[in-house]
């Protein structure tokens, strides 16, 4: 026994070097993965919606997909001869920049009160860094205009290229700040330096691995990946493996307590937290893959990465981190190190009084704490989700938001996104005349040139490059391009968008209408129709799940029913923090279903530590007694666990993009929520009121408190 215990140190350290030399250097992937992004229309497009058919027909009339950039030029009081002159000037040198298609400099396009004029660039970049790059040498070329001439490039392309920057925070910044605020935290939480290096040393190399097969898969197109689902990647992974690691720590220091041996006591502790972090990791992962039901490519892209994610998080809390403990045994509470024997504090302080409380007001604790999280999710109603303008989607100024305000300002129309309508050859005429006539539609505009002035109709058809007086036709189609009334990422746009298609549909049901603003409108469409689908998806997956763990139904009825209601809340004080306080435009219809996943498939971690826990000793003790020492045993580890994840979550902040910073402040606000109040109050009362009947139908629903040794041994397999 003593040559085995000696030889005990071997296997732990076979398995901590293998996690060294193999996890290390797959680290070097985070570094890589913004080559394997795709940032494009493709990697955020509704997959079977009228809009990315119409982008799919519209690439066959082209030799290659390209996007609209737009630089825009401006004076108060009038554009002079010069300033037109200067612009004309610039549209030889535009089209000499790498990645701007053939003939793809179009005319300047005159403002009504003459203080601006646009030109529209079309770019045929498909990579992120390609994009960034042109839409940067783009600037160069007008970056010295004349004095009191104001030059800017914005448009679709120059938000994407601002895009592109703002995700490249993402290598960086991000993975910094949230490690540095996990860190600090568990040095709160833990009082040493020792523990918080290992967990987050644990973590990171998980979330090396996970970077590599994500790489690997991505490189060879098995799943997309795009800048909001890396920085996701980031902050899930981290927050993931810390709350996993926060389990087997504290459930080791537990044991240390009770036996003088550091390995029986990983023993054992292992065997306690094995199952809770292996059921609480195949929830948040099969609730992510619930994301491949979406029909937005985004979604259903974030559902494996996020997956893959959560898979390196739980693998490597279960071995790398255990096999680390067991080499430094007590000496990795240094300086508060647990002895063998010494006293067991969960009895004592917060969550001891709060379990006392819980059993003399069990009832009171519950419908008080229920009521005030039901009226929290009515304020849900106040969420806004009205179409957000791209420009207002960064946080920060940016040079594109700036070029569209001056656009807005001196255009009504915006020709750098027409709407695209693809329509069988024997209609062209009656399409031109049905939309040309629609009020949605723009007046036609004035281009200058060097041939004078001429006058830009807002519907045409697009020319044969062969006789640029007739249609272009391919597969007896033609694409009819239309110029809105008003920005194209409008609601107005988007209305206009509908109605055509009301429309249309009437001419030929052959007729399809996309473009950027129909693009915009099917993503909205199809968000509701995910929602229809993914949530229930993830509730039935976390309740069977939850019965496999629990053997019992009624216990993950309460369970979820506590999860929706805490979402809910979340949702509401969200919808008023967002409005009142940070002042947000509005939110994503996307926003609310990826806080769902995020919020559910996460908080359901902390009621399999607390239920799992509960179920332990309500076998050796009955449920009453089990609930009162599963409330006061995992008290802190769950607490702790969820300000770590909130706090990951947070970092999101760092990022000046709209839908991240939502995201942030949903998942941590909801996660501390979560932690704090619903698996502290809400659900040990309800279940401490319903009693051993939350166990129902296994054996234990019928087992009365204080269970013999021979009744807990038989409950136990």
């Amino acid at each position: 026994m003593a040559r085995e215990t000696r030889r005990a140190w071997v296997r732990p350290l076979v398995v901590v070097l293998l996690w060294v030399l193999i996890g290390f250097p797959m680290m070097l992937f985070l570094g890589k993965l913004a080559e394997v992004q795709e940032n494009d229309n493709s990697a955020f497009l509704p997959q079977s919606a009228e809009s990315t058919e119409v982008l799919e027909t519209f690439i066959d009339f082209q030799d290659e997909e390209t996007f609209p950039v737009t630089l825009v030029f401006e004076r108060d009081g009038g554009l002079t001869a010069e300033d037109q002159q200067a612009i004309e000037d610039y549209r030889p040198e535009l089209a000499e920049v790498e990645f701007v298609a053939e003939d793809g400099v179009g005319p300047p396009i005159l403002s009504e009160d003459g203080e601006a004029a646009q030109v529209v660039v079309q770019v045929a970049a498909s990579d992120g860094d390609d994009v960034t790059a042109t839409v940067d040498d783009l600037r160069v070329v007008v970056d010295d205009p004349p004095d009191g001439l104001t030059a800017l490039v914005g448009g679709q392309g120059g938000v994407l290229g601002d895009f592109v920057k703002a995700f490249g925070a993402i290598d960086g910044i991000l993975l910094a700040v949230a490690l540095a605020v996990v860190f600090l935290i568990l040095v709160v939480v833990y009082r040493t330096p020792i523990l918080p290096v290992v967990v987050l040393v644990s973590a990171l190399l998980s979330l090396g691995v996970a970077a590599a097969a994500i790489y690997t898969l991505a490189d060879n197109d098995v799943l997309t990946l795009n800048g909001q689902s890396q920085g996701i990647l980031f902050i899930l992974a981290i927050g993931a493996a810390t709350d996993y690691s926060l389990l087997i720590v504290a459930r080791f220091r537990e044991e240390l307590r009770d036996h003088e041996s550091k390995y029986d006591a990983m023993r054992i502790a292992y065997r306690g937290a094995f199952e809770p972090i292996v059921a609480s990791g195949a929830t948040v992962i099969l609730g992510l893959l619930c994301l491949l039901l979406s029909d937005l490519a985004s979604l259903s892209g974030l559902g494996p990465v996020g997956a893959i994610g959560v898979a390196g998080a739980m693998f490597s809390s279960l071995t790398l981190l255990p096999a680390a403990l067991m080499l430094l045994g007590r000496r990795a509470y240094w300086p508060f190190r647990p002895e063998h024997g010494s006293e067991h504090r969960d009895t004592r302080g917060l969550w001891g009084r709060l379990a006392r409380l819980i059993q003399a007001r069990a009832r009171v604790v519950w419908v008080v704490t229920f009521v005030a999280l039901a009226a929290c999710a009515t304020a849900i109603t106040q969420l806004d989700e009205d179409q957000v303008p791209q420009t207002e989607l960064f946080l920060t100024e940016v040079e594109s938001v700036e070029a569209q305000e001056v656009l807005d300002a001196h255009f009504a129309a915006d020709n750098a996104s027409p709407v695209q309508i693809v329509t069988p050859e024997e209609d062209v005429a009656e399409v031109v005349e049905l939309v040309t006539n629609h009020p949605g539609i723009a007046a036609p505009e004035t281009t200058s040139g060097q041939g004078g002035q001429e006058t830009l109709p807002p519907v045409f058809p697009l020319p044969s490059p062969d006789d640029p007086t007739q249609p272009q036709v391919v597969d007896g189609q033609v694409i009819v391009l239309a110029t809105l009334d008003g920005p194209a990422d409008s609601q107005a746009s988007s209305d206009t968008v509908r109605d055509l298609r009301e429309d249309l549909d009437e001419v030929s049901t052959d007729v399809l209408v996309g473009g950027s603003t129909a693009i915009n409108l099917d993503t909205r469409d199809v968000t509701g129709s995910d929602r229809a689908k993914v949530i229930p998806a993830i509730l039935l997956v976390i309740l069977v799940v939850l019965a496999l763990l629990l053997r019992a139904l009624v216990a993950p009825v309460i369970l979820i029913v506590a999860n929706v209601l805490s979402f809910g809340a979340t949702m509401g004080i969200s919808a008023l923090v967002f409005e009142h306080v940070f002042d947000f435009p509005a939110s994503d219809p996307s926003t609310s279903l990826i806080g769902f996943v995020f919020l559910v498939a996460l908080g359901i971690d902390y009621s399999i530590f607390l239920m799992t826990r509960v179920r332990e000793e309500s076998i050796r003790q009955g449920t009453h007694p089990g609930i009162l020492k599963g409330l006061s045993a995992t008290g802190g580890v769950i607490t702790s666990a969820g300000v770590v994840l909130a706090a990951t979550f947070a970092a999101l902040g760092v990022i000046p993009i709209l839908f991240l910073a939502q995201i942030g402040f949903i998942v941590a606000f909801g996660v501390l929520l979560d932690a704090i109040v619903v698996r502290s109050l809400l659900v040990p009362a309800i279940s401490y009121d319903v009693g051993r009947a939350i166990w129902w139908p296994s054996r234990l629903s019928r087992e009365t408190d204080h269970a013999d040794a021979e009744t807990a041994e038989m409950l136990r397999g």
